[in-house]
């Protein structure tokens, strides 16, 4: 491994890096006395920064390289070949090829009756346009409702709409006053619940909080509620059985729109094309983006029923709504080409197969005094640390600030192991993979792990 002499080419880019480009939630202080980590490379699971240094990503870039690193070449004839024949245009008032052929494969493998797609450049753009298509959606059935409900600490954006879905008190305090008219109700961490409760009794309690919530915000001002299949925040929060069945049928009862935010959990993450099908969820509305290009192009998608669209295809209802890039024909023939690779290539089918051993090497670290719980599915897990492994009792923050800034980022990254340390709502690390990551990858993301968190007692405090 090669490092950084003065004025070599990664020293100009670590500095070009530190003075003039704006890190995403990062303190630009963090970096005068350390360089800005600087990736040049990618391959198969693992990434390499601009010194040499290999990293294994356990993250797959945000949850969003399903594929991994290897198919660029491929893509990238797709890319230029599209660039060729027609490098832009908008789909405001007009198709093209790209995005129909998008919007198809989508319609095709999507569950329930989703068949219409309406395509944005990110995530958090397709919750804000989730929000504003279920708000006019019931203006054009005569009825005025604007709220929302979301989960507690569950995350969902950051563009305002979507930061005002967000149940993260964290993020949403420093942009306040946000969006009024959204509720929060509890999340499904069972974790934390009574010991003694069992999941029927979970499941009731959590569908009354949804209930009564609905019922204090009065039921005819609610347009959506909008849930993750399976948590994100608060650390790969699983639903407990007839969850999802129940959030359906009061949706029902009140004539409110269901929203499943599949932004990280859709395109095979859970080991299933999307969340909704693993736990049988039929919503009114998806939203979906990381996966969709496996991250080689900015891309998300908003897909709705025939009967959400039904309004707007007759009489003078118009979804007012877009943007210039929204659609654009070179991440729609991405997305296409990804796609396209992920069924060739059985990508999905790997996970789902694969996903027990993925588990059954992270359930080893449950060995070590500090790791309470390792849950998750699919390419999707948490670990929280504890402070006593049979209350649950979570260790306080002071310890966690001290563990996790001090020691168990800089210790996994040393490691060359790319992992998300989170101490804010509870003390998590959280691994995801690429879809193709197999044994061996699983192997070494567990030994890391195992030798960071077996030192990290010494580093409490």
């Amino acid at each position: 491994m090669s490092t950084a002499t003065p004025d070599s080419p990664a020293q100009r880019l670590e500095e070009a890096a530190r003075d003039n480009l704006w890190l995403h939630f990062s303190k630009l202080s963090a970096y005068k006395d350390h360089p800005v980590p600087v990736i040049t490379k990618g391959e198969g699971c693992y990434v390499e920064d601009v010194k040499g240094k290999r990293y294994l990503d356990a993250l797959a870039g945000l949850f969003a390289v399903q594929i991994g690193y290897d198919y660029g070449e491929e893509i990238g004839e797709v890319a230029a070949g599209q660039l060729r024949e027609l490098p832009f245009y908008t789909n405001w008032g007009f198709a093209h090829p790209p995005s129909i052929e998008l919007a198809a494969e989508l319609a095709r493998i999507a569950p329930g009756s989703l068949s219409r797609s309406f395509f944005i450049g990110s995530g958090s753009e397709a919750v804000e346009t989730a929000w504003k298509l279920a708000r006019q959606y019931h203006a054009a059935q005569g009825e005025r409702r604007w709220k929302a409900i979301a989960r507690r600490y569950a995350y969902h954006g950051t563009t305002m709409g979507a930061l005002s879905i967000n149940g993260i008190p964290g993020l949403r305090t420093p942009w306040e006053p946000l969006v009024p008219g959204v509720t929060h109700v509890w999340n499904t961490n069972r974790y934390h619940r009574p010991l003694e409760e069992t999941e029927e009794e979970f499941t009731a309690f959590l569908l009354e909080d949804l209930r009564h919530a609905i019922i204090q915000a009065d039921p005819g001002s609610v347009a959506m509620v909008i849930m993750e299949p399976m948590q994100n925040q608060g650390g790969s929060l699983a639903p407990p059985a007839g969850y999802w069945a129940g959030v359906r049928e009061i949706c029902d009862e009140y004539g409110i729109l269901l929203c499943a935010d599949e932004v990280i959990t859709g395109l095979g993450r859970l080991g299933a094309w999307f969340g909704s099908d693993l736990y049988g969820i039929q919503p009114d509305i998806m939203t979906c983006a990381k996966g969709l290009a496996s991250g080689y192009a900015p891309i998300g998608a908003v897909l709705a029923t025939d009967a959400v669209a039904e309004p707007f295809a007759e009489g003078e209802n118009v979804f007012a709504h877009g943007s210039t890039y929204g659609g654009h024909p070179l991440t729609c023939a991405i997305a296409v080409k990804n796609l396209e690779i992920m069924h060739r290539d059985g990508v999905v089918d790997h996970a789902a197969a694969n996903q027990d051993a993925l588990k059954g090497s992270l359930d080893q670290l449950l060995d070590l005094p500090l790791v309470g719980d390792v849950r998750g599915a699919g390419y999707f897990y948490a670990i929280e640390l504890v402070k006593d492994k049979d209350t649950h009792e979570t260790l306080p923050m002071d310890q966690r600030e001290k563990l996790f800034k001090g020691y168990l980022g800089p210790a996994l990254f040393e490691q060359g192991l790319i992992a998300r340390c989170e101490e804010r709502i509870l003390p998590l690390i959280t691994i995801s993979p690429p879809l193709v990551a197999g044994q061996a990858e699983f192997d070494e993301i567990t030994r890391i792990l195992g030798d960071v968190l077996a030192e990290a007692p010494k580093h409490l405090g």
